[in-house]
């Protein structure tokens, strides 16, 4: 074991000192440190994230041209993953889980694998509309919902310098 060395502070070199409890906000039992960052990506991973919402839409618009489905059905359904946006009628908390529910991949994956699993075109296109609609929500930076209000996403804050607009 080394010798301990006092440093500039009076702390010995290799002391480990506890991090203190955070304290948790009684109005959102946030911690102080958490409300003051955003959550967000920032930077080259947000330009990425971006990016890859892209080749998803690309991706998922060029697959479904496979389906021989008519093109019409995808302005008609497109946007039907907004329709659990009306969640947030029930407040922000059950409107982000419903929100991200409808705007997270899984679903929409395992749809498109079941469609082309069993055979079915119908099933395998709507799958892809639905990672299209997706892939489009985050090129255009709408990310992943917060439980503290609908402009507060993983790809930044709506409406915000630095966030989407």
């Amino acid at each position: 074991m080394p010798p301990s060395v006092p440093t500039e502070t009076g702390r010995i070199v290799g002391e480990v000192t506890p991090a203190a409890e955070p304290e948790m906000s009684k109005a959102s039992s946030v911690t102080p440190a958490a409300a003051r960052t955003s959550g967000a990506v920032t930077g080259v991973p947000l330009r990425w994230l971006r990016l890859e919402g892209g080749v998803l839409l690309a991706g998922s618009l060029i697959a479904f041209s496979a389906t021989g489905q008519p093109w019409w059905l995808v302005p008609a359904v497109i946007l039907v993953p907004d329709v659990l946006a009306a969640g947030y009628l029930g407040g922000t908390r059950l409107g982000a889980h419903l929100y991200n529910l409808a705007h997270g991949t899984i679903l929409p994956a395992a749809l498109a694998g079941l469609g082309w699993w069993q055979g079915r075109p119908l099933v395998l296109a709507l799958g892809l509309v639905w990672l299209a609609h997706i892939g489009a929500d985050r090129l255009l930076g709408y990310g992943l919902k917060y439980g503290d209000n609908f402009q507060h996403t993983h790809l930044g804050q709506l409406g915000q310098p630095g966030g989407t607009s």
